[in-house]
């Protein structure tokens, strides 16, 4: 077989519009065909088809990338292990992946079209299951951690800190899905807020959002001495370790967390730089963590805390968006930038500071979605964009 990517995007680009339903058809294929598979999966599989979506779109639109795409690839790889996701899983997968496609594309589906998206799916099941079975030799699926510290910070946002029972590795920046006894197989992605500590102890900034099961949980249901479990750490938003220039990090509602992290892992690696971490909220209130961010601004002259709001008039400080207040805050051309926080913030945040001279290349994030960056006008909401492949950013459910 051979592949032609060329044939397998025009053809996913097609399928776009139907993207939920084949989304719906495929799992609704693949457990009639394998019921068994149906135990893998959460009861509610919304989620789960977005993800579905959303990595057949980093694929896709990866193919002519191949350092990239094996990089993400494999740390997908990896991470399915705590799914229990074995070698026949993949059979099964890409059985029902071919039938959904010649589904939907109808005469669209030729031939060569065919064999373009079986080769392309086996080399990429190839990596992803030798990626997990390297990664078996050295770590476990998942890990346990226990709830040591549960701290709410408003009335739907804690600080939630966790002890793995063994070390788990992981770099500043990145993140792990969690799960919690209240919902089994319903795993979402959080950020660690901290840097690696002796400890091994990793805190996470939780949001409880309407709908949220696992972030509820974590909220408002969730106990110091109460059990989680805790996958494998993912993401490509870390420090480079031979970079030296000064750190611009801008920051929005729990986005806060890797961003911290980076700035913790700035302190272990002796400062030796200049940090700037720019915090946008809504309200003065939203501003949750500000009381340790001023300590260790206080402590590390290097770092200064810039507080943003945007909704709230009596707030005496800078307000607005975030992404409009970097212009009257420094000049950023010869920075490094990272930035975290809803979508749309993150967009504005990577426009602005492209149109204020920073070059692409220095722009982190974590995995946004940027039609115009993808080169497809279409797959908005699936596409992963920017400098380097990272996994879908931590969601807050």
């Amino acid at each position: 077989m051979s592949l032609n990517p060329r044939l397998v995007k025009e053809s996913f680009a097609i399928l776009e519009p139907d993207a939920p339903r084949a989304a719906a058809y495929f799992y609704g294929r693949l457990f009639a065909e394998h019921p068994d598979l149906r135990a893998l999966f959460p009861p509610a599989m919304d989620v789960q088809r977005d993800r579905l979506l959303r990595a057949l779109a980093t694929v896709v639109w990866s193919l002519d990338s191949p350092d990239a795409l094996t990089t993400y690839l494999s740390e997908l790889g990896r991470d399915h292990r705590k799914f229990g996701v074995s070698e026949a899983h993949y059979t099964a997968v890409g059985d029902a992946l071919l039938a959904t496609l010649r589904k939907f594309l109808g005469d669209r589906w030729t031939a060569e079209t065919e064999a373009s998206w079986a080769t392309a799916y086996r080399m990429a099941a190839e990596i992803m299951h030798g990626a997990a079975v390297a990664d078996a030799l050295i770590a476990p699926p998942w890990w346990i951690g226990e709830v040591v510290a549960h701290e709410r910070r408003r009335d739907d946002l804690a600080v939630v800190t966790v002890r793995p029972a063994q070390p788990l590795p992981y770099e500043a920046g990145q993140h792990v899905s969690l799960q919690v006894s209240r919902w089994p197989r319903m795993w979402r992605p959080y950020s660690i807020a901290n840097a690696p500590r002796p400890d091994g102890r990793v805190a996470f900034h939780v949001r409880s959002v309407p709908g949220g099961w696992v972030s509820t949980a974590l909220v408002r249901h969730t106990e110091v001495g109460h059990s989680l479990l805790l996958g494998p750490a993912l993401g490509a938003m870390t420090l480079a370790r031979d970079a030296t220039r000064d750190l611009l990090c801008v920051a929005g509602g729990t986005g806060l967390a890797p961003l911290k992290a980076l700035v913790e892992q700035v302190v272990a690696e002796g400062g030796g730089r200049g940090v700037h971490l720019v915090v946008g909220a809504r309200t003065a209130d939203d501003l949750y963590d500000l009381a340790d961010l001023r300590r260790l601004a206080a402590e590390h002259p290097w770092l200064r805390v810039v507080p943003v709001v945007a909704d709230d008039p009596s707030y005496e400080g800078l307000r607005g968006p975030v992404a409009d207040a970097l212009e009257g805050i420094g000049e950023w051309a010869e920075h490094e930038a990272y930035v975290s926080g809803p979508p749309e913030m993150v967009s504005a945040t990577v426009d602005r500071l492209g149109a204020l001279g920073l070059p692409p290349d220095r722009i982190h994030h974590d995995a946004l979605h940027l039609e115009k960056r993808a080169g497809c006008p279409h797959l908005s909401g699936y596409i992963t964009a920017g400098p380097k492949l990272v996994p879908p950013a931590p969601v807050r459910e």
